[in-house]
């Protein structure tokens, strides 16, 4: 995945706050951990992968391919506060399809990060050829970020009891597209 934007980058968010942004390199596993272990546990417990782990995060440092997932980070100081990722498939009939994730920790929630980070993701798939960018969120639960995506003009669906928790219960999911083109 090419990136044609430079790094770090500055964002003003609502509440005055500046952050940079920039890709996560391999340097960045001890910060990224620590921002994971940070969030509150029922955000850890939904989140796509075993981010609890440090191992999960040490393999993401060492198997870095932009062409892949590109992730970007979101800082305050020396302290990770949200991470997003563009992920994307070399074929097949979803390669020009990205999705994307993202976690913020909850003190930069409600002041535009979320949106800073999407509409950046967004950009960079646009510059590499997309034509769609979608997310698939717990719809309950993530409640405010898939009006945050409706607001920024993804279309939504609702897919009653498509998810589960870790013990297995239900949850309806929320699947969302952004048209590129």
């Amino acid at each position: 995945m090419s990136n044609p934007f430079r790094y770090p980058q500055q964002a003003a968010l609502r509440d005055g706050r500046v952050v940079t942004l920039r890709p996560f390199e391999q340097s960045d596993v001890s910060a990224l951990h620590a921002f994971f272990q940070r969030l509150p546990g029922e955000l850890r417990r939904f989140a796509w992968d075993r981010i609890e782990s440090r191992i999960v995060v040490e393999t993401w440092g060492a198997n870095i391919d932009y062409a892949k997932v590109f992730p970007l980070l979101a800082w305050s100081g020396s302290s990770v506060v949200a991470d997003a990722t563009l992920h994307r498939r070399d074929h097949g009939p979803l390669r020009l399809v990205g999705r994307i994730k993202w976690l913020i920790d909850p003190e930069f929630r409600a002041v535009g990060l979320g949106s800073t980070l999407i509409n950046h993701l967004i950009d960079v798939a646009r510059a590499n050829g997309l034509r769609h960018v979608n997310a698939m969120l717990i719809s309950d639960i993530e409640a405010d970020a898939v009006a945050t995506l409706t607001d920024l003009g993804f279309e939504s669906r609702q897919l009653v009891g498509y998810g589960a928790d870790p013990d297995g219960g239900s949850h309806d999911m929320t699947h969302l597209v952004f048209r590129l083109k």
